[in-house]
């Protein structure tokens, strides 16, 4: 598979984009018809692997953690919320690599495959030498959460569709909406800096820095 310089985008069937930090990978690749980000994160030191959201096309998520001796050994999937869309192939990568499944409880019910691993806000998910904070951020569904890597220079958090470049993700109602904008307030540009890039369920990245300045709009559009 291509890889190249990681520059935040990604095409359906293109290739993956890599940046590496001091001690982590992050390897973004989109899948399926809906354009759906999935996130391999290696373990410089230890070569161990997480996946965030195996969400279509197994055999090109098999291809990117790779067929060598050298490649990332995954352990870990973990699936950011209950949707369709972002689970078509966790089973089939779970049944290849033999993985740890992880996922909030309110989410994990609706889950094709049991899970190893519930987690809840404030837990940490740990591969390797890598720890993620777990965010629960809900009312895009009830389960919803955002992982948080603070080892780099600055902040990295994968926000599955609870945030995008111009505003959070899709709600059912007014009451979902503002439980993700009070959670998004408050756990996200409550808590992080600027600098703290964002990578998304769908499409290109962002910062917080830049969505920041828009979140009173948000509140104000509505859901």
């Amino acid at each position: 598979m291509d890889v190249l310089e990681y520059s935040g985008h990604t095409d359906p069937g293109g290739a993956a984009i890599r940046r590496d930090l001091a001690a982590l990978s992050i390897t973004k690749i989109s899948v399926g018809p809906m354009d759906n980000n999935a996130y391999l994160l290696v373990c410089r030191a230890t070569n161990e692997a997480l996946l965030v959201d195996a969400a279509n096309e197994p055999d090109r998520l098999a291809d990117l953690v790779g067929a060598s001796d050298s490649r990332p050994e995954l352990r870990h999937l973990v699936t950011t919320h209950r949707h369709p869309d972002h689970w078509q192939a966790l089973g089939a990568v779970a049944g290849m690599f033999q993985t740890r499944q992880i996922a909030h409880p309110l989410d994990a019910t609706e889950l094709p495959v049991p899970m190893d691993e519930l987690v809840e806000h404030g837990d940490t998910v740990r591969f390797g030498e890598i720890e993620l904070d777990v965010v629960h951020l809900r009312g895009h569904t009830p389960g919803s959460i955002a992982l948080v890597y603070r080892g780099g220079e600055h902040p990295h958090i994968f926000t599955g569709d609870s945030l995008f470049p111009g505003g959070p993700g899709k709600t059912a109602g007014p009451a979902e909406f503002g439980s993700l904008m009070d959670d998004l307030e408050s756990r996200v540009f409550g808590e992080l800096p600027d600098e703290t890039w964002v990578y998304p369920g769908h499409g290109d990245d962002t910062t917080l820095g830049k969505e920041r300045p828009s979140v009173p709009e948000w509140r104000e559009r509505g859901w």
